[in-house]
């Protein structure tokens, strides 16, 4: 069985018969301290890399489409220059992961 780090998407997701189960996503809540953000043509389908330049971790690239689940439903292809998204605080990731 496979162990996922906490800040991996499938870090609360079940194993059933060897086999990763449905993806469990963790909630990743709306705060008045999130930035409101258009993304740039360098982000395009590259959540890795907003990641990166956002909180110094490439592991977070699911975090945009968890905070965005009404905007972003594919996590790399909806990534578009000029959609409109927001984007957490390093904070707000760190403590919901945690709990």
């Amino acid at each position: 069985m496979t162990t996922y780090t906490s800040n991996s998407p499938y870090y609360k997701t079940s194993f059933t018969s060897g086999y990763l189960d449905v993806i469990n996503f963790r909630n990743i809540p709306a705060e008045k301290d999130d930035i409101e953000y258009d993304i740039d043509p360098k982000y395009e389908n590259r959540p890795d890399l907003l990641a990166y330049d956002m909180y110094g971790d490439v592991g977070y690239w699911w975090v945009f489409s968890v905070r965005n689940k009404d905007i972003i439903r594919d996590p790399v292809f909806d990534m578009v220059p000029g959609t409109t998204i927001f984007l957490p605080s390093l904070a707000t990731i760190t403590n919901s992961l945690s709990s």
